[in-house]
């Protein structure tokens, strides 16, 4: 007999039958034999429904209250789960993040956990009973307001609820049948990963792969907690995310490449006629990192007559806050000109084998060459290789690079709602 935390996305809670169905899959965990803590995402598209709701009446609702109304959503698909566990026959009991004990910092729409003390929780299990907990929230530990985790911040819940919990495992539910080697809804091959460590995943999520949320992962690494991510929507066992420790001496013959990423939100800003001399880029990147814009890949061109170009990209999102910054500082900076482009997409493999096998590199270019795609800006890490290409050359690039290192699976992908989460 063990604990599992259980968490359902959006998508697996979306409608009434669909909450019957993760009812009857909590109870019959139960009946195996296992205490079971869950925890729930808004129901379908609700949280894009209530922010919809905000913006027509107000376009810039205050974050306070905009936290407010979202922790809505989630505290609906508890409620309704709960109930729905009830009728089988089970006890269950509802609790928001702050009753469950989520302690976070005040930044609204993107705290950050602090402490959980799920005395509540634990109480509730000792009693016989089913805890089911409002992902996405908490409560601000110095004003003491609701504040959201930001998006997939349901994921991180999850994690780290099992992690105060000292539970077996977490299991993440979601409409896919695990992790897989490329996003199915572009590569219909992708084929299901049975075993990934922490570092992949980390990797993969930071990278546009959508399953698993990057706080997440980061946060059962640390916490050294197991993850398995499974679908609502069928038995299969998913894909086991853990360390790479744990994986030492397991008899799989992995492939190099564990997955390909790709992310479309990204933007590219191009600093032109930079004077080549010390502290310029110093200059460039104090001045962002001051105006809180997150940057991705950075080149820097070879010098000529004295001046040189610097490149960097950066989520789409921070796009105009990082123009009216530069342009703002233009002076103090010393450059000539400044181009945007968000008409850029990032492809990523990922493999942590890349690091024991030559020719990946050559590889990945070569497929990118034969499907005639240009690659504009290129990043590495020791398990990673990323480039930037066209938008429009996205899809081709992840099922040119999937298909040439081999992950095309015989049969096609399952996807069972649509949202990937």
């Amino acid at each position: 007999m063990g604990l599992v935390v259980h968490k359902y996305g959006g998508s697996s809670v979306a409608d009434a039958a669909s909450v019957r169905r993760v009812a009857q899959r909590i109870v019959e965990t139960v009946k195996n034999g296992d205490d079971v803590a869950v925890v729930v995402s808004a129901m379908g598209d609700t949280t894009d429904e209530l922010i919809d709701l905000a913006e027509q009446v107000s376009p810039n609702p205050p974050a306070r209250e905009l936290d407010m109304l979202l922790t809505a959503g989630e505290r609906i698909s508890m409620a309704v789960l709960a109930m729905a566990i009830a009728d089988l026959g089970y006890q269950a009991r509802s609790y928001t993040g702050s009753q469950a004990g989520f302690i976070t910092t005040a930044a609204h729409g993107s705290a950050k956990i602090i402490d959980v003390t799920p005395g509540r929780i634990t109480e509730a299990i000792a009693d016989g009973a089913i805890p089911i907990v409002a992902g996405f929230q908490g409560v601000s530990q110095d004003t003491k307001d609701v504040t959201t985790l930001g998006r997939g911040g349901s994921d991180t819940t999850a994690v780290a609820l099992a992690a105060a919990l000292n539970a077996d495992r977490c299991e993440i539910y979601t409409d896919v049948d695990g992790i897989f080697s490329a996003d199915p809804r572009i590569a219909p091959k992708a084929r299901k990963v049975p075993v990934i460590t922490y570092e992949e995943m980390l990797e993969l999520a930071a990278n546009g792969a959508k399953v698993l949320h990057l706080r997440c992962v980061e946060y059962a690494r640390r916490s050294g907690m197991p993850l398995r991510v499974r679908s609502s929507f069928s038995d299969s066992l998913g894909t086991l995310v853990t360390s790479s420790y744990e994986l030492e001496g397991v008899a799989v013959e992995a492939p190099i490449i564990s997955g390909v990423a790709h992310d479309l939100a990204e933007a590219k800003i191009t600093i032109g006629g930079v004077r080549d001399e010390p502290g310029r880029a110093a200059a460039v990147f104090e001045l962002l990192a001051d105006a809180e814009v997150n940057l991705d890949m950075i080149v820097q061109n070879v010098s000529a007559a004295g001046l040189t170009d610097i490149t960097f990209t950066l989520p789409m999102s921070h796009g105009d806050i990082a123009l009216a910054v530069l342009r703002e500082n233009k002076g103090n900076i010393g450059f000539e000109t400044l181009a945007y482009d968000d008409k850029v997409a990032k492809v990523s493999l990922v493999g942590a084998a890349m690091r024991s096998h030559p020719g990946v590199s050559a590889t990945t270019f070569r497929a990118l060459a034969d499907a005639g795609i240009n690659v504009e800006m290129i990043s590495t890490s020791e398990i990673r290789i990323s480039v930037v290409t066209r938008a429009e050359d996205a899809t081709r690039a992840v099922q040119a690079i999937h298909t040439a290192f081999g992950l095309d699976a015989d049969g096609e992908a399952v996807v069972y709602a649509g949202t990937g989460r």
